[in-house]
């Protein structure tokens, strides 16, 4: 991993609702930790823990300790952690409204996640009953984005 990607990585981290991240790409690991809020006192800047790598290859990336996910019956809900996008680009019409019908496997929204931009589909055939995120805001994984009925 370059010095950027690290550095982009630990600014995430600080912004997101995890406490704990480890990263694995062949013999470089990196484990980021940050503490509850305790005592009123601020959390202690994460400290990356790295070893040299020799050459890139696949990323095992493992979160721990992250807040359990609220996962009920009818939402769709994200797959990842990221911006949500209700719309294709800036001022286009969203991808879907509160009473349409969407089809399995039909874009539903965008997740952006380290620059790169996810379609995210309807994984039942469903009825949008409710929109539970904003375009722009922040979500975790298994974050509820609609909640649907399901047809």
């Amino acid at each position: 991993m370059k010095k950027e990607d690290i550095k982009q990585l630990i600014e995430l981290f600080e912004t997101k609702d995890i406490n704990r991240i480890r990263i694995k790409e062949g013999d470089f690991e990196l484990e980021l930790e940050k503490y509850a809020d305790c005592c009123d006192l601020p959390a202690p800047a994460p400290a990356p823990v790295a070893t040299p790598a020799p050459a890139p290859q696949a990323i095992n990336v493992q979160v721990v300790n992250e807040k359990p996910a609220t996962t009920a019956k009818n939402t769709l809900n994200s797959p990842m952690v990221g911006t949500f996008y209700s719309a294709p680009s800036p001022g286009a019409a969203p991808f879907v409204k509160v009473g349409q019908k969407v089809r399995k496997g039909e874009v539903i929204g965008i997740v952006e996640a380290m620059k790169i931009m996810n379609d995210i589909e309807a994984e039942f055939d469903c009825q949008i009953s409710e929109i539970l995120v904003a375009d722009g805001q922040p979500v975790e994984f298994g974050m509820a984005l609609f909640a649907v009925e399901k047809i």
